[in-house]
């Protein structure tokens, strides 16, 4: 049997003239998948997981203060310390480079004995469902790269996202939806862009609002017209529309294009239900914390989310900011666990309570964490004011269901909290990883761009192997 790369699914004419070298079977999935970019594919490898639900914490949580205590920083309190931090680093607010300890008690959970910080007393309670990386890095320290590396896997260049590659490599269990949905996702459009991959790729964004009067979706429903006249345009725009790919097969833009607005019509149908979340018991909603002021909009998003992966979405992201601790991370950091802690534990909970957490996996990472010494924008506040600067070096993040071990903590960061000393894990090793567990090969999931193959780990990672369950 011929192993199969994931072709440029849309250049049907090229798949025309090469059919000699695949198997027939092969070669209609791939002429499927070209008519229908969302279609529902096999795994190239056995899956571990379904469904990826990515929490994304926007700004960079502090390792040291959540997950990953330091007792040097902690003894040295105040204090100078000798830090490894690069000179290009160094600026007026962290020149003194004082150790910064935590004033909130980091402690064992569980029967895993998972470090997990007094502020997040829910995600405590579920410790020995997580897998806790403590030694993941980054490439860069500003928070529009390492935003965009963490969602594409590059830094700079508009790639797509991984969302978009796991739609692109797997379809979507629900014709009716997109592959990839991203709620509340924050101002740069590259973290959810499909770029060079078709566009019925791209996530599409979902922003909960304050009213339940006003649509989550925007232009989910098109009031100017009924139903049936609506129909009849909407059809006479596909049928144009198929005449020209027609005329040229290896239309990608067109091709997604097409499918998009197939999805989009479908979507007015499926998607006001499921949206709708007052259907839901009140026994779910208080698991998310929904009702209540601190949690009410991430609780409603993860509840979303679960709603999504549910009905058949492959990758749900949710963005939750109030992580950008430069000053009085003392003051600022409950408030922000005080906001997404009930919300992260209820969707791990309800997960478990519905058998779907075995084949969901839950990704919980921000873009990079903090250092372990202190930042005093003013020059002048007492250290109890101080803040912590950006860390790309190493940072914590966590991992639940879906193939991966819980109660586990891998990778270990020197005395300061600065380097990775075991356990290593890149972003294109989470990557990978997180291909690997929805039987995707990182390595051969491709597209061919601009005269080469590009892939989500570009020629980088490995798989994880030793968080695998």
């Amino acid at each position: 049997m011929t192993t199969l790369r994931h072709a440029p699914f849309s250049r049907r004419a090229w798949l025309q003239r090469t059919s000699a070298g695949f198997g027939a079977l092969a070669l209609n999935g791939l002429l499927q998948a070209a008519s229908n970019p969302l279609a529902l594919r096999a795994p190239m490898l056995q899956p571990r997981a379904k469904r990826v639900i990515f929490l994304f914490m926007s700004g960079g949580p502090s390792q040291m203060d959540l997950f990953d205590p330091k007792p040097l920083i902690q003894q040295k309190h105040g204090q100078s310390v000798d830090a490894p931090l690069p000179e290009q680093h160094r600026h007026e607010s962290t020149e003194k480079l004082l150790a910064l300890g935590t004033d909130i008690p980091v402690r064992p959970r569980g029967q895993s004995g998972i470090t997990i910080s007094d502020l997040l007393p829910h995600t405590a309670a579920i410790a020995d469902e997580l897998c806790l990386l403590r030694a993941v890095h980054a490439d860069n320290n500003q928070h529009g790269p390492a935003a965009l590396q963490i969602h594409t896997g590059a830094i700079a260049e508009a790639r797509p996202s991984i969302g978009s590659w796991i739609s692109y490599g797997l379809g979507t269990e629900n014709q009716s939806l997109p592959g990839f949905l991203t709620i509340h996702p924050g101002i740069d459009t590259r973290n959810y862009a499909a770029s060079f991959l078709p566009a019925a790729h791209q996530g599409t964004p979902v922003v909960l609002p304050a009213k339940e009067s006003d649509p989550a979706i925007d232009f989910l429903t098109d009031s100017s017209t009924d139903a049936a006249s609506q129909r009849r345009r909407f059809d006479f725009i596909q049928r144009m529309n198929r005449r020209l790919v027609e005329r040229d097969p290896g239309d990608a833009r067109l091709e997604g294009m097409i499918h998009s607005l197939e999805t989009a019509f479908r979507m007015q149908a499926a998607t006001p239900d499921l949206v709708d979340l007052s259907k839901e018991t009140e026994a779910t909603k208080k698991l998310y914390g929904i009702g209540e002021k601190p949690t009410d909009r991430n609780g409603r998003a993860c509840l979303l989310a679960r709603r999504l992966s549910e009905a058949g979405v492959r990758f749900v992201q949710v963005t939750m900011g109030g992580w950008d601790h430069h000053g009085d991370i003392r003051g600022g950091l409950p408030k922000a666990c005080a906001e997404t802690d009930l919300p992260c534990a209820g969707l791990i909970r309800d997960l478990q309570s519905r058998g779907l957490l075995e084949d969901t996996l839950v990704v919980w990472s921000g873009e990079f964490g903090r250092t372990p010494w202190s930042q005093d924008l003013s020059g002048t506040a007492p250290i109890e004011k101080h803040g912590r600067e950006h860390q790309p070096e190493s940072f914590c993040a966590w991992m639940a269901g879906g193939g991966v071990k819980g109660g586990l903590m891998h990778g270990e960061t020197d005395a300061f909290g600065f380097r990775p000393v075991s356990g290593k894990v890149h972003l294109h090793d989470l990557h990978a990883t997180i291909l690997h567990l929805l039987g995707l090969d990182h390595e051969q999931l491709t597209w061919r761009h601009q005269g080469r193959d590009f892939r989500l780990t570009d020629v980088y990672g490995e798989v994880v192997r030793e968080i695998l369950a």
